[in-house]
């Protein structure tokens, strides 16, 4: 099938690695031409060069999106460098899990503010497409209780929130507006790997709540996305889609 993709631009946050990098692979592989960024700038060159080897029209920057200033100008070159903005996807996270006030501060601008950030640029270019979709990277952390309790669940809540409340405040102007929520996701120099090294307790029994019997891949959740960026996903908006092998037990109504 067709998604209607090509020729479409997109901004995705956190781009080099684990979820953010198989999204903006996803993207170019159906024609979307793709900004992205992250905060490393030697991981930015790295991914930029490797996705443009293989044929890839991506262009990477290396931004602090904790700092909203740095995030909106992002969001503005991006837009011009690109002609446009149809897609956006704000996929960062901080990762915080504790609850310092320090990790409630940095999910509060990370997570949250990002998120609400990356929208307000990007708002004057989206209303100026004809296909235009947001998503929100969230997490089943943040609609049932786990380990992640604390500013990481929270904020993964919040992010549905607003962008559910989104979904219905732009209807009307033909933006949609949507949540991915993955369960375990697992990949080299991601938080699962470093629990299994450093916490093989803690790895062993989230992997033994996996129905699957494993957990899942950033492709998985990719794919999740770039079907809800779709033209053919018209009719989708405000929803909460659950990427996560049936690990989460509550009923979504």
């Amino acid at each position: 099938m067709d998604l209607q993709l090509t020729g479409r631009k997109a901004i995705v946050t956190g781009g080099t690695k684990g979820i953010g990098r198989a999204v903006v692979e996803g993207l170019a592989a159906e024609g979307v031409a793709v900004a992205f960024c992250a905060r490393t700038e030697a991981d930015v060159k790295e991914a930029e060069q490797a996705m443009r080897a293989d044929g890839a029209e991506v262009i990477g920057s290396a931004v602090d999106v904790g700092d909203g200033a740095a995030v909106t100008a992002w969001v503005r070159a991006a837009a011009e460098q690109l002609g446009g903005v149809d897609i956006v996807v704000a996929n960062v996270s901080a990762l915080a899990i504790g609850e310092s006030e320090e990790n409630w501060r940095s999910s509060f601008e990370v997570d949250l503010m990002h998120t609400v950030r990356m929208v307000e640029a990007a708002m004057p270019h989206l209303e100026r497409s004809d296909a235009a979709s947001i998503i929100g990277i969230s997490s089943v952390s943040g609609r049932e209780i786990d380990f992640a309790a604390g500013p990481y669940g929270v904020m993964k809540a919040s992010i549905v929130h607003y962008l559910q409340g989104l979904a219905h405040q732009l209807a009307a102007k033909g933006i949609r507006a949507n949540t991915v929520s993955p369960g375990n996701t697992y990949f080299d120099g991601g938080v699962w790997q470093n629990i299994e090294q450093n916490s093989p307790d803690l790895f062993n029994e989230a992997m033994a709540l996996n129905p699957t019997g494993r957990m899942g891949t950033p492709e998985e959740t990719a794919y999740a996305v770039v079907m809800l960026a779709s033209p053919r996903a018209s009719r989708i908006s405000g929803t909460n889609l659950v990427v996560d092998g049936a690990l989460t037990r509550g009923v979504q109504l």
